[in-house]
């Protein structure tokens, strides 16, 4: 299916509709409201958490040469099946501060008990995702220690459970949930530890250990936020596994008109980059070479109920993901060896965007959205050396239709059903039904549904 006419008369749409409401509109403050507690008001400790619980079912047609279904056409994250009930989040946690000891000194602690990439690697039981201490001695310098979100985009950056969609766009998941495995092809200095055939740690699920300076500050009806972060850049994990670090820069401007929490009304405009290095043995000799990761981007987010928009663009230098079990691959040999072949990722770049808008039906519990996103993968042609000229470009569309119905505040229920396109551009086709075209022929429609409940 060709979603390029669709897509923009949506664009068109969502475009007007933020010009015919500019006045008023909504965005939550995540740095706040994930980073502190609200000063001599939050208990020592409160016990929360949220199940989320779906079934989804995939309509793709497998390789039409080999029969194979490509992790495109599977259901995550045990990419098994194309149908599968899944409790896919099941998180609990506890946050308060040290009131009355001092109530400028607070923390976060949250667990994932569900089946998705955070727990799934390694089949472990739970994962801890967050465990943060923040300090709010200083005026205008918040300072964040542990392990939390890193400030980035909004997609990523929101809480989950208040996330309008059941499926991340494919920007955010290909250029943004990185993946990682316990022995990136070995140290700088030593040989390869592990065949990197599947990946056996958690996903990033975007978060980082490490320190961070933030605040926001007031003036009128805006409210202006930044953050500068320095973390490992090994996600999920405590330590860190080599010795560079990651910066993070984020910086936000709101007007607000109302609410508060993860619904507050307010139209925002924010930027944001990541940058740091990666060890990889991208020339397959048995040791590993550091390698540039950044992203950046920028974006806006709307809500006047009852109406919401959002638009955000991204864009990826270095380490992007290519394949289901490592950040590089060969279409076509002799590739061994060869970090300047095409289809190589560790070293190319990415880029994409989205737009989406809801609309709350007055005087009903039902909610009704529709999202665009595009994924532009490996943009730099890199065969200068390798002994053909392929280009790898791949372009990913999809045009989502979703709707909820919210029982009450806590509890909800999403269902969504996903038009994708997936085309490498100037795939040349390679004999035996390995290239990316044959595997991502017969991309076909999914269909999810999924129950929401807070605690």
């Amino acid at each position: 299916m060709k979603l390029n006419k669709i897509a923009r008369g949506c664009a068109a749409a969502a475009t007007g509709a933020v010009l015919l409401m500019a006045g008023e509109a909504q965005a939550a403050n995540w740095l706040m409201l994930q980073g502190t507690e609200p000063a001599s008001a939050a208990g020592r400790a409160k016990v929360w958490g949220f199940i989320q619980a779906q079934y989804q079912h995939d309509f793709s047609d497998p390789n039409p040469k080999t029969g194979a279904y490509a992790p495109p056409k599977l259901i995550g994250p045990n990419l098994e099946s194309q149908s599968a009930f899944n409790v896919n989040r099941a998180r609990i946690g506890v946050r308060g501060q040290n009131f009355p000891l001092d109530a400028k000194t607070n923390y976060f602690f949250l667990a994932e008990f569900g089946n998705n990439a955070i727990t799934q690697p390694g089949n472990a039981f739970a994962k801890i995702t967050d465990a943060s201490v923040t300090l709010n001695h200083i005026p205008g310098a918040r300072v964040r220690v542990g392990l939390f979100k890193t400030p980035g985009a909004e997609e990523a950056l929101q809480a989950i459970h208040v996330f309008d969609y059941i499926n991340f766009t494919t920007v955010t998941n290909q250029l943004l949930l990185e993946r990682n495995n316990s022995d990136n092809s070995g140290s700088a200095s030593g040989p390869t530890g592990s065949s990197l055939n599947a990946f056996d740690e958690s996903v990033s699920a975007v978060r980082d250990t490490g320190i961070q300076v933030f605040d926001t500050f007031k003036r009128g009806d805006w409210e202006h936020s930044y953050a500068f972060m320095v973390g490992n850049g090994n996600g999920l994990n405590f330590g860190d596994d080599n010795d560079a670090k990651d910066i993070y820069l984020y910086w936000s401007s709101e007007k607000v008109f109302g609410g508060k929490g993860p619904r507050r009304q307010g139209w925002k405009t924010f930027a944001w980059y990541q940058g740091g290095e990666r060890q990889f043995d991208a020339d397959s000799d048995g040791y590993a070479e550091y390698h540039d990761r950044t992203r950046y981007g920028v974006g806006t987010k709307y809500l006047k109920k009852p109406f919401r928009v959002t638009a955000e663009y991204m864009k990826g230098d270095g380490m992007i993901f290519v394949g289901p079990d490592k950040p590089n691959y060969a279409m076509v040999p002799p590739a061994t060896n060869n970090p300047n072949h095409a289809g190589n990722g560790v070293d190319n770049s990415a880029d994409g965007w989205y737009i989406e808008g809801g609309w709350y039906i007055p005087k009903t519990k039902w909610e009704i959205d529709l999202r665009y996103d595009v994924y532009n993968r490996l943009t730099d042609p890199m065969s200068t050396n390798a002994p053909f000229t392929a280009d790898l470009e791949t372009k990913f569309e999809t045009l989502t239709v979703g709707a909820q119905y919210h029982f009450n505040k806590k509890t909800r229920v999403n269902m969504e059903y996903a038009f994708r396109d997936f085309n490498a551009i100037n795939d040349p086709r390679a004999p035996n039904g390995n290239g990316p075209n044959d595997n991502l022929d017969g991309v076909d429609g999914r269909a999810a549904i999924q129950v929401t409940a807070v605690f």
